[in-house]
């Protein structure tokens, strides 16, 4: 039996926190938001946490909770609601070209800036003067909009910003990765204000953060040829996937620009440093999304093309906004039939299923796991009789090579650095 944690404490020592920031933005008088090394942000509770309001916290978090189990079919159970599926990229090819694929998130969240007069869109980008840093941001026009194309492989959230939408003049786009989309419905569920204006959720296809330990990683193997100080760092993007690229600055001015591919920079580098929540999600494409957008890996990048996106469009909503957006010209796209998901992100479905049997194992020896979904149990039925066995006994490995069965203590950040 895999038992729920009774506060918000209980969730960060027992690694269900995933970061998203919902709980500082329900107790923002309460709790910040601060950088940890070694996992995705975390809540730093400053002040005594009302028992109501904590309880409230605790049983929204997206970290603790089980989410959806859609079980109507068979996309359904691997890949949650699905209206629609397209493949598509942006009209605008400067936004392509800076995007992480096809750039149809930007499109998208530009398509209701301008033709749905909405205020604003939440999302994350580099933070100014420390690259290595995030920060979540509420853009109002296209150039805004472009600081923040591109992934961003290094801890980030967005709901413990959700301040901006909720005293916005009209309704905005958040995109974020499947927690924080969670998050944000979760605490729309609780603040009328922040309900209101949330008028689009966008998520993208997420296989896990990597922690600043994972970013110092990289740019170890990023380092100039002298010593040089660090102006930019950016993840993909500049074609699809791109090349992971550091910009130093040395003595006189002079700029050094080191590279590596996507897949050597994620691949051999930063996915090893990925939190253990993410680990145990199984929700990695966005599910309660109203569109949720991620790479159409069924066709490999040729090294030339900037690239397409997988659109999936998951509510009504969604539905009419991605039609007016491609009606409107902001996006170039044709109809895929679901089944396409399988092809595309295999990784992501083997996950799924792997998970069900990593939150058994790790709620058996008494740590900290989310609850069982049903859907992540029938896809953990489809996997390879190996895939399975591995699933329970790579897990219970984990638990002890780790050492997750001691209670987590966070190893802080300094601010600004990365020592």
């Amino acid at each position: 039996m895999i038992m729920q944690p009774s506060s918000l404490q209980n969730i960060i020592q027992s690694r269900l926190c995933s970061g998203c920031g919902a709980c500082a933005a329900m107790a923002p008088q309460s709790i910040q938001m601060l950088e940890t090394k070694d996992e995705n942000r975390r809540p730093v509770i400053r002040k005594e946490i009302e028992k109501n309001l904590e309880r409230a916290i605790v049983s929204v978090c997206p970290g603790a909770s089980s989410g959806n189990s859609d079980l109507s079919s068979d996309v359904s159970r691997a890949w949650g609601p699905v209206l629609e599926v397209w493949e598509g990229f942006a009209s605008d090819e400067n936004i392509r070209y800076q995007g992480s694929s096809g750039g149809a998130v930007t499109a998208l969240s530009l398509f209701a800036l301008e033709a749905l007069q909405y205020s604003g869109v939440l999302h994350v980008k580099a933070r100014k003067g420390q690259p290595t840093l995030n920060e979540a941001a509420l853009s109002s026009d296209r150039t805004e909009l472009l600081e923040g194309a591109g992934s961003r492989y290094a801890p980030a959230s967005v709901c413990d910003r959700l301040d901006l939408i909720s005293s916005a003049a009209h309704k905005c786009v958040l995109v974020g990765k499947p927690c924080d989309v969670a998050g944000a419905a979760a605490v729309a569920a609780y603040d009328p204000k922040v309900a209101k204006n949330l008028g689009l959720t966008i998520s993208i296809f997420c296989a896990g953060t990597p922690s600043h330990e994972g970013t110092k990683a990289l740019l170890t193997a990023l380092a100039p040829s002298r010593k040089a100080n660090l102006t930019e760092l950016k993840y993909r993007g500049n074609g699809w996937p791109g090349e992971m690229e550091a910009t130093w600055q040395g003595e006189a001015g002079k700029t050094e620009v080191k590279s590596t591919s996507y897949a050597d920079g994620w691949g051999n580098i930063l996915q090893k440093y990925r939190q253990w929540r993410c680990h145990t999600c199984a929700d990695h494409t966005g599910e309660i999304a109203d569109i949720s957008v991620g790479d159409p890996w069924q066709t490999p990048p040729d090294g030339v093309a900037h690239g397409k996106s997988l659109i999936v469009v998951r509510t009504k909503r969604g539905q009419e906004i991605m039609r007016r957006a491609m009606a409107d010209g902001y996006i170039v796209a044709e109809p895929r039939s679901p089944e396409i998901l399988f092809a595309a992100q295999p990784n992501l479905f083997v996950t799924k299923g792997a998970v069900w049997a990593r939150s058994v194992v790790t709620g058996l020896l008494g740590r900290g796991a989310p609850a069982l979904r049903r859907d992540s149990f029938a896809c953990w039925l489809r996997l390879p009789l190996k895939a399975k066995v591995q699933s329970f006994l790579g897990t219970a490995k984990r638990v002890f090579s780790k050492k997750l069965y001691q209670r987590k203590q966070t190893k802080w950040l300094e601010e600004g650095t990365l020592s």
